[in-house]
């Protein structure tokens, strides 16, 4: 043999054998990070839902993607050591749900990892997230359903459920968006109903009780919930509250009709999921957040809970129950 074939057959070896140790290399499964204000059983319907979408999109959990979750389980306070956690376990895509909190969490947390908004009515633009919709800017993308955009349609729905109804209490969290939603925006669609408008702040998860012990001294006709943090994470006491006290209620998402509210409208779940799901493939394909618009809802759904009706003695017209994408019995 001579030197030049000796050589060339080494380097043939070399190559052979660093292709097969690379072969061999396990690949690095991308790793999620989810962070919640709520707990497992609030969040185990969302959280199946995104699932399912990453499945459908070939992204399998325990296969090749991993989730890390993290809940506040109500402690919104919990939250930036939450996201803290999520950042040193170095995940790829932060999933964010819930409003502004969660948000502006996660992003004191990470100015590099991609922050996906799941959608809760909040203006990420107003909330300076993002710096644009269609162009994101930093490391935040997602989705933002239309919170005080649907405030006047969902008091449009209550109001046509409940002809008699007059005055509506509004519960909201005391944060600069909703504080201008009962403010400025719902007093407009309110007078163009000839409803009356009570407002009543909650600023901590041992408000309710005292909240609705007082407004059902008011006489409240009907009770309207703004999503926000604190409020999703309190929504089956919430509409355990308003059960109890026999109000006709409306929120923006069907968890808690489903816990014996009476009714929700808000964005279609199934398709926001589907949505997310876009948003993480995309980036784990390599495009930056920044180049990803943030994207509103194009479907929407009207869940009615006759059950609940029958309880609190409200009798729905056949024309709104025609129209709705689920009815609970």
């Amino acid at each position: 043999m001579n030197r030049r074939t000796a050589i060339r057959r080494l380097a043939t070896f070399v190559l052979t054998t660093a292709s097969l140790a690379h072969a061999q290399q396990p690949q690095k499964v991308p790793l999620l990070g989810y962070l919640s204000s709520g707990n497992p059983t609030t969040e185990s319907a969302r959280a199946e839902g995104i699932r399912l979408a990453l499945r459908e999109r070939g992204h399998i959990e325990g296969q090749n993607i991993a989730i890390e979750y993290r809940y506040a389980e109500g402690k919104l306070d919990r939250l930036p050591e939450l996201a803290a956690e999520l950042v040193r376990l170095k995940v790829d895509i932060i999933l964010v749900t819930g409003g502004g909190r969660q948000i502006l969490a996660a992003k004191n947390a990470t100015k590099t990892i991609p922050i996906v908004m799941m959608g809760e009515g909040i203006d990420p633009v107003a909330a300076g997230f993002v710096e644009s919709l269609a162009r994101p800017g930093g490391n935040v993308t997602g989705l933002t359903n239309l919170g005080p955009e649907l405030g006047g349609k969902r008091l449009e729905l209550l109001k046509e459920a409940v002809p008699k109804l007059a005055r509506v209490a509004v519960l909201y969290e005391a944060i600069p968006a909703r504080v201008l939603e009962v403010k400025e925006v719902l007093p407009v669609a309110a007078r163009a109903l000839k409803l009356t408008i009570q407002p009543w702040e909650v600023r901590a998860a041992d408000g309710f009780e005292k909240v609705f012990a007082a407004l059902n001294k008011q006489r409240s006709d009907g009770l309207y919930v703004l999503g926000s943090s604190l409020m999703f994470a309190n929504q089956k006491r919430i509409a355990g509250l308003a059960l109890k006290s026999r109000l006709p209620s409306m929120y923006n998402s069907r968890v808690p009709v489903e816990a014996g509210g009476l009714m929700s409208y808000g964005a279609d779940l199934a398709d926001s999921y589907r949505r997310v799901a876009y948003f993480v493939d995309r980036i784990l394909k390599g495009t930056k957040p920044a180049d990803l618009p943030v994207e509103q809802p194009m479907r929407f759904e009207l869940i009615v809970n006759l059950k609940t009706a029958k309880q609190i003695g409200v009798t729905i017209d056949p024309n709104l129950l025609a129209r709705a994408n689920k009815l609970i019995k």
